[in-house]
């Protein structure tokens, strides 16, 4: 079963705040970035990583370049998501 928007929505916050625990929960929300949360470049690609592997999904970088905010990354792993559910 293809998970819903909100399940990727947890999985891409679990994995932040395990990946950075001095960021506070409540500040991570959608419309933030991680980079405004005090992410390193490091620690967004071990997010991303850790998330698409939970996933089992795969991004290309271009695709991931473009992302502004955590609502980006969780929509177009999403979309990921529901394609690899119809292939």
């Amino acid at each position: 079963m293809s998970k819903t928007n909100d399940e990727v929505y947890e999985v891409v916050r679990k994995h932040l705040l395990e990946i950075c625990p001095d960021i506070k929960a409540d500040r991570v929300v959608r419309t933030a970035s991680m980079k405004e949360l005090g992410a390193s470049s490091l620690d967004m690609v071990e997010v991303v990583s850790c998330s698409m592997r939970e996933l089992g999904v795969r991004i290309a970088r271009q695709e991931l370049s473009t992302l502004k905010d955590i609502g980006g990354l969780v929509d177009l792993l999403h979309d990921a998501a529901l394609k690899k559910k119809v292939a």
